[in-house]
Order: structure tokens, then C-alpha cells, then sequence
């Protein structure tokens, strides 16, 4: 995204900056309807290209326009010119609309931000509903894949499309679907010739509707399954102990709305495990979310001194302190985080709080480098944009906007991660391990 962090649905959000980050919205039909702001500040990995037109357009066509200063109008004089010219006199149909939006894209375009853009509306409602990590479906993560376990783009005889996982408490889980069924069908349409996210579209619905997906369970007679769709709450935290037990392994995928709740309760659960002695934090190819995410995420970790400082245009840094009551601020419960390239803003934010504050060691690969936080906002009946409006810094105010943190144990992925293993994962249990092996050194009283 690299709109990393994102402010919570106030009505100021702020977009991968605020608190959110990959579709920061309420799914279609939840709640009341946003009106003509909606903040979200949230950080989270999102490229740019693809959505900028040139052209500029503020305000109404005569000279006095409107949020245009006296002292503005003569700069704005060309682009007046310009647009009298393609609206009364082009030989072609003009959509005026179209010119308003190609406009605002111009605008952004100009600013030469990849984590700034407009979007139309429809872009502008999927991206808020990615940030969140909510959406209305069944829970049900399919895939399409070869034969072999090679993934595929189009259903075929040879390209089957699976079930690749079941979300907890979801209607698909409920409902009966296991990893591995093969779809054959969607509402009696078979998937073949269809990519996977065709498929995905017409599963997902609004909440209260019915899909039956035909499906084919461990070679046997294709079987119909009727489900209906909910509010689905993204997964983005999963957990369990390895080492024989010594060790905690918290992975996070995002940043969104539930993500820290749902987190805390696992390193909880974690903790309360006989013999688990420290924790690895996984933020590898986290895209980031929601800045409150963030903030309430480090803070399970980091008991004092700031997380983070954030710093608007033209405006001293403020430190971001931890809330009290984190699950995990002991320091005899040594820490580590894997972090690589794909690790970006929010996710960003929690390793630089953990390694600022010497609570963990990172392990892994220099991080992707998004330093800035966003702010959606709507423009009624044009869609609407995501805007850098704050810098984050880390806890001794370093900006690594383009420059990524640095790992203090770095360890190259391997080149095929299929056969490869998880020498990262590996160095940092190595390393915890050993930590646990030393004698702790006392006061005698």
C-alpha cells in the first residue's frame, strides 16, 4: 500500500495513515452512509500508478472561484483558459464529469507521490474496504491452482480452483466447506473459463443472501452447499508455539480494524502456554493499515517511551506514546521480529518501535521504507483520495521514508522459499534461544 497508516472511522480517517489500511470502509449496506468527509489515516503499502490524468480543476469557470485567493487568480488564469477552450469549443462530445475527475487526477499526479491518488468511486469504496479487512461473503479463501500445486490464472480441466482456508467463525466454516474442496460451480455456473477473481465476485453479496457453490471433496461425487453470506472479518493474525514449545510465533498479515484485538488475545494465550520462554513477531510482506493498529499493537510490547513521532506539514514531531496495559512488555521475555522487503508502513511502525526501544532485535531483510501516513477523504459524487499528509519517524525521530529499517541480524531469504525453508524464522529462534541459555544477572538483596 504504501498508505501505511490509517486513523480509525471517525469521521476523519486517515488513510494508511490513520489507522486503517487495506480497505478502510464499512462493507455496502452496514451502517449509516459517509457524508462529505471521511478521515482515515493509515499506512499501509499502495502503489500508485495507473490512476493519474494530467489537467487541473478548482473551483467554477469565471474569476472569482471558489477557495481561490486574489492573489491565486492570475496562476489559475491558464488553466481557465484552457478549460473555457475544451468546453465550448471542442469539435467532440465533452463529459463534464469526465473533466472534473481527469482534473483531480492531474492535481495528484503533479505531486509525484505514489502513496497520493485519486480514485473513482468505486475504487475509492474497494480501497476503504481492503483497509478494514472487512467485507460481505462467506469466509471462504479459495485459490486456483495446477495439478502439481502451481498456481494458474484460468479454471480448466487442469486448473482447478480450491479452498484454501476456512475464517474462523464464518458461514462457510458453519456451512461445512473444508481446505482442499475443489468449486466446480457458483449458483449452478460452472467455474471453468472463469479466473479466480470473477469467481470471487459472485460469491461475495450483501449480507443476508444465499449463494450454493458446487463442490468436490477428496474424489468424491460433486456436492451442492448452500451458505449464507455475513460481515466477514479479515484473519490477519495467526498463531502457535514451535521450538518444542519455547518459543511463540505471532504472524501478522495486516493492519486492519480487528487485527490488534485479535492479537492480543493470542499473545495472551501464548504466554498462559507451559514452557514458552520468548516470542517471534512475523511482520514479513505486511503491508501495513490502520496507524491506531499500530499504536495499539506496539503497545503490547512497549511499555514506555514514545513508539513513534508523527509530524504534519509545517509542524514539530509529536511523540505517539504506548497505551498501559500491554500483554508482553516484560523484558525477561526476550523478542524478535522478521521483517523483509514487503514489510512496510504500519508494520513498519511496530518493528521501528520495537527495535527504537531495544524491547526486540529484527531479523531479516531491510524493509520496504514508507515513512508517511495518509488521509482518505470523500469528494461527493467524484469518488474520492488518499492524501500523505503526516510523516512518521521512529523512536529517536529517524525518517525511513525510501530507506527501510535495518535489520540487526540479517538473513537473505532463500532464492525458492518452497524448498528453501525459513532460514529468517530459523536465525531468529537460533538467536532467542541462545538468549535463554544465558544466566540472568541479579541484585543481591
Amino acid at each position: 500500500m504504501s498508505d501505511p497508516d490509517v486513523l480509525p472511522p471517525q469521521p476523519d480517517h486517515a488513510g494508511e495513515a490513520h489507522d486503517q489500511a487495506d480497505t478502510a470502509g464499512r462493507p455496502a449496506g452496514r451502517g449509516p452512509r459517509f457524508e462529505s468527509i471521511l478521515a482515515l489515516l493509515l499506512v499501509a503499502a499502495i502503489g500508485g500508478g495507473g490512476l493519474f490524468v494530467s489537467g487541473f480543476m478548482l473551483g467554477r469557470l469565471n474569476g472569482a472561484t471558489p477557495g481561490t485567493g486574489d492573489e491565486q487568480q492570475e496562476l489559475f488564469r491558464p488553466f481557465w483558459d484552457a478549460y473555457n477552450d475544451v468546453s465550448t469549443r471542442y469539435v467532440g462530445e465533452v463529459d463534464q464529469h469526465a473533466l472534473i475527475e481527469g482534473a483531480i487526477k492531474g492535481i495528484f499526479q503533479a505531486l509525484n507521490d505514489p502513496f497520493s491518488a485519486y480514485m473513482t468511486e468505486e475504487e475509492y469504496r474497494a480501497s476503504l474496504s481492503g483497509i478494514s479487512g472487512e467485507f460481505e461473503g462467506i469466509g471462504l479463501s479459495m485459490a486456483t491452482v495446477e495439478e502439481n500445486g502451481d498456481p494458474c490464472e484460468t479454471v480448466s480441466a487442469t486448473c482447478r480452483l480450491i479452498a484454501q482456508g476456512v475464517i474462523r467463525n464464518s458461514p462457510a466454516l458453519e456451512a461445512g466447506f473444508l481446505e482442499g474442496d475443489i468449486v466446480l460451480a457458483v449458483d449452478g455456473e460452472s467455474t471453468i473459463g472463469q479466473t479466480l477473481t470473477a469467481v470471487v465476485d459472485k460469491v461475495r453479496g450483501p449480507k443476508g443472501t444465499s449463494v450454493v457453490l458446487t463442490i468436490e471433496r477428496a474424489g468424491g461425487p460433486p456436492q451442492d452447499i448452500s451458505v449464507t453470506r455475513d460481515v466477514i472479518v479479515r484473519e490477519d493474525v495467526r498463531s502457535e508455539a514451535i521450538a518444542n514449545g519455547h518459543v511463540g510465533y505471532i504472524k501478522v498479515d495486516g493492519f486492519s480494524s480487528g487485527s490488534a484485538a485479535d492479537l492480543r488475545a493470542q499473545v495472551q494465550a501464548l504466554l498462559e502456554e507451559d514452557g514458552v520462554e520468548a516470542l517471534v513477531l512475523d511482520l514479513r510482506d505486511d503491508p501495513g493499515g490502520y496507524v491506531d493498529a499500530a499504536q495499539k499493537i506496539g503497545s503490547e510490547f512497549v511499555g514506555t517511551g514514545p513508539l513513534y513521532w508523527e509530524q504534519a506539514a509545517g509542524t514539530d514531531p509529536v511523540p505517539q506514546q504506548p497505551t498501559a496495559g500491554g500483554v508482553a512488555t516484560d523484558p525477561a521475555v526476550p523478542m524478535a521480529v522478521l521483517v523483509n522487503g514487503g514489510t512496510a508502513s504500519a508494520s513498519e511502525i511496530v518493528a521501528g518501535a520495537l527495535q527504537g526501544s531495544g524491547r526486540a532485535f529484527l531479523v531479516g531483510e531491510t524493509t520496504y521504507g514508507k515513512g508517511t501516513i495518509q488521509e482518505f477523504k470523500e469528494l461527493p459524487g467524484s469518488g474520492g483520495y488518499r492524501l500523505s499528509v503526516r510523516k512518521w519517524l521512529t523512536p529517536d525521530q529517524t525518517w525511513i521514508h525510501g530507506v527501510g529499517l535495518i535489520p540487526d541480524i540479517a538473513v537473505l531469504a532463500p532464492a525458492d522459499p518452497a524448498t528453501g525453508g525459513d532460514p529468517i524464522l530459523d536465525r531468529a529462534v537460533e538467536e532467542l534461544l541462545s538468549r535463554l541459555a544465558q544466566p540472568v544477572v541479579g541484585l543481591a538483596a
